[in-house]
């Protein structure tokens, strides 16, 4: 099985290294669209080695599933974003739920119009967080444009608009992003006519509101089975796919929750995808969120999400994988 019993880690073995380092501005012009350089080759995580718990079945505060999830490494939070109670899918309301890395719950934000969630990043901002999160979504849900907001607990934004909305592709239709907290940067998913795309920025294009030229740009490969999260390390991007168990959330079978690691620099495939255990016998069981943090003893860690539970309480559980190549 691609899974062991580790124990749950407690939020102390979980700082990161080195966090909170400033960052140059870009000066760039934005919207550009073609690779401007090639981004240093460094280790990916091995795919095929096993998953360790982080934490199981953690309550949040709405009772349907988490989208993603995102680390503010210098704070040390967990931000897990679920679909809205009551809210109709393609409305885009959010609930972003600020937890502990043992997965406590600790409060709660509501977002309206904001977006599908699959992915967003949540950036250190003094003993605060900025999350950078899609906004201003369509008939479907799913933001077009990328927006920065502070997380305030217990209260409601509505989806900014002008000149609070960055949408730093031309002809792009729909964004999400994540982050790189170990090489700092910042991977955007865009929607174009030809597909989905992807472009790398350094984590500056966030912080200065100027994105300018991407490190890359290329069309996302095809990987079959349902999109459920993404994230970026190094010269790496990964992306998780598959669906939750059938029928009444029984976990039955391996599942097909899988996970692919993609060379940014060449925009193929390096490898997988590969098949993952992770909390296998969990009810319901759907793949929900990718993302990247590093231990104070510098261990690199890619964490896996998974919405869990039976329906009308669904919980966050959370994974990850440590082995480098």
């Amino acid at each position: 099985m691609n899974r062991t019993s580790g124990s749950p880690l407690s939020r102390r073995s979980l700082i990161l290294t080195g966090a909170g380092a400033s960052l140059a501005a870009l000066g760039l012009g934005a919207g550009a669209q073609t690779a401007s350089a090639d981004v240093a080759v460094t280790k990916r995580f091995d795919l095929t080695q096993p998953s360790h718990d982080l934490f199981r079945s953690a309550n949040t505060h709405g009772a349907r599933v988490q989208q993603s999830f995102a680390f503010d490494w210098v704070n040390k939070f967990l931000f897990v974003a679920t679909k809205r109670s009551g809210s109709p899918e393609s409305a885009g309301d959010l609930c972003i739920n600020k937890m502990d890395f043992d997965g406590n719950y600790l409060s709660y934000m509501h977002l309206n119009g904001f977006g599908h969630g699959v992915a967003f990043a949540a950036l250190p901002d003094g003993s605060g967080t900025e999350l950078w999160i899609e906004c201003a979504a369509n008939g479907s849900g799913y933001g077009t444009a990328l927006a920065p907001i502070r997380y305030t607990a217990g209260t409601t934004l509505n989806s900014p608009a002008g000149s609070a909305a960055y949408r730093p592709i031309a002809g792009a239709t729909e964004y999400t992003c994540s982050v790189d907290p170990v090489y700092r940067r910042v991977i955007v998913r865009y929607h174009t006519g030809a597909g989905k795309r992807i472009a790398v920025y350094p984590l500056s294009a966030l912080e200065t509101r100027n994105f300018g030229t991407p490190l890359v740009d290329f069309k996302q490969p095809a990987i079959s089975g349902t999109p459920q999260g993404y994230t970026l390390y190094g010269s790496y991007m990964y992306f998780l796919t598959g669906d939750a168990y059938p029928g009444d959330g029984t976990p039955t079978g391996d599942g097909n929750s899988y996970v692919t690691s993609i060379d940014i620099n060449t925009g193929t495939v390096k490898q997988g995808p590969v098949l993952t255990k992770a909390g296998s016998t969990l009810h319901h069981r759907e793949p929900e969120g990718l993302a990247i943090y590093r231990t104070d003893a510098g261990e690199a860690r890619l964490f896996i999400g998974f919405a869990t539970g039976v329906e009308g309480d669904r919980r966050s559980s959370i994974f990850y994988k440590n082995v480098l190549v």
